[in-house]
């Protein structure tokens, strides 16, 4: 409840309405093969459809993020608490162990015929599972922002720009809304770069190169186009007519070693393809990730390898049941944890239910 509360900066991006992504497999770095059954099981509209049922009306946004209508996170954390109306809640009470004995589970001592984990990211390890002997991946953080120790670009805190992003010498990319922060860079790109990226930027410990395509359009495009402007504005100067915000061009004309007030006439073939390689290839040495450790998804978690895809129940231990970040499942931002939590919640719940009736 604690992490609802704050998801979406407090306003509960609660979902998303998929449109756009050709392939789960970007939405989901980890998980895809999950999410496409557990979505034809209980979708983005189901959980919709639900919530405006239990009295939540919501809104569906420009960039296709549905949030409360409200925009307050608070009442989706209450619609679900009314939902526990009279259950047994046991506050501040951590999960020591889970042992399997004859047919049940131990929790703490306290035997329980169905068992259900949903501990979230697993930050602090898994080491209660460890009687039950599963496959488990070691965690590692997802959706952080990147530390980039470089004064000129760091200046222009507050600054945003549509661009590109990637790890030279990988195929790791991602594109949207890039965020230039007093530490380095955040926003919505990189927050998908660093999902992608997670596990390869854990083994190299946060440190390398960040590329940054600013224009986010190929450098054959790019060039066209500052050939284009040159030709309609020969006798401007290079710092007045351009592509840009004004801060940010000038940042780049520095880089790329073009003074500001050339001519445009007079950039020359050398002058336009050093503005086109900073445009387009703008790179930048990674130092860490996010200073803050806010960082609130990871990557990892109990193997896929141990469920059965279609109940979510462990294959060993029948009883044993796993739902959402626990599982080596995440996203990228925008809705998509919440919605892989909703999904495999209610697959968990309708297996556990027809174990019940069968039994």
């Amino acid at each position: 409840m604690a992490k609802l509360a704050v998801t979406g900066g407090g306003r509960c991006n609660l979902t998303n309405s998929f449109e756009g992504i050709s392939s789960l497999s970007e939405a989901y770095p980890r998980g895809e093969r999950l999410m496409k059954r557990a979505l034809k099981v209980f979708s983005q509209e189901d959980t919709v459809k639900w919530f405006e049922q239990e009295g939540i009306p919501l809104v569906l946004q420009s960039d296709h993020c549905w949030f409360p209508r409200s925009q307050n996170a608070m009442d989706i954390v209450r619609c679900l608490e009314r939902g526990m109306k009279g259950a047994d809640l046991r506050l501040c009470t951590p999960v020591q162990e889970v042992v399997p004995e004859q047919g049940s589970y131990l929790v703490n001592a306290e035997s329980f015929d169905y068992v259900v984990v949903t501990t979230g990211g697993a930050t602090r390890g898994l080491s209660f599972l460890n009687a039950l002997e599963l496959e488990t991946i070691p965690p590692v953080p997802s959706l952080f922002t990147f530390t980039v120790p470089d004064a000129g670009l760091r200046s222009l805190m507050g600054l945003v720009a549509d661009a590109s992003v990637s790890l030279p010498g990988t195929k790791f990319t991602a594109s949207g809304p890039l965020l230039i922060t007093d530490w380095g860079l955040s926003g919505p790109a990189t927050l998908k770069l660093s999902a992608y990226a997670a596990r390869y930027l854990a083994e190299r410990q946060y440190k390398g190169s960040v590329l940054v395509n600013w224009l986010n359009a190929g450098e054959i495009e790019v060039r066209e186009r500052l050939r284009e402007t040159a030709s309609a504005h020969p006798q401007k100067q290079v710092s007045t007519v351009h592509p840009l915000q004004q801060r940010l061009w000038e940042h780049l004309l520095e880089r790329a070693g073009v003074r500001k007030d050339l001519r445009w006439a007079e950039l020359g073939g050398k002058g336009l393809n050093r503005l086109t390689a900073v445009l387009t290839t703008d790179t930048y040495p990674l130092s860490g990730k996010s200073k803050f450790r806010d960082e609130f998804v990871t990557a990892g978690g109990v193997s896929l390898g141990n469920i059965d895809l279609s109940t979510l129940e462990c294959k060993r231990h029948k009883g044993l049941f796993f739902a959402g970040e626990v599982l080596d499942i995440d996203a990228i931002t925008g809705g998509f944890n919440l919605q892989a939590a909703w999904s495999t919640g209610f697959i968990c719940a309708r297996g556990i239910l027809k174990t019940i009736q069968a039994g």
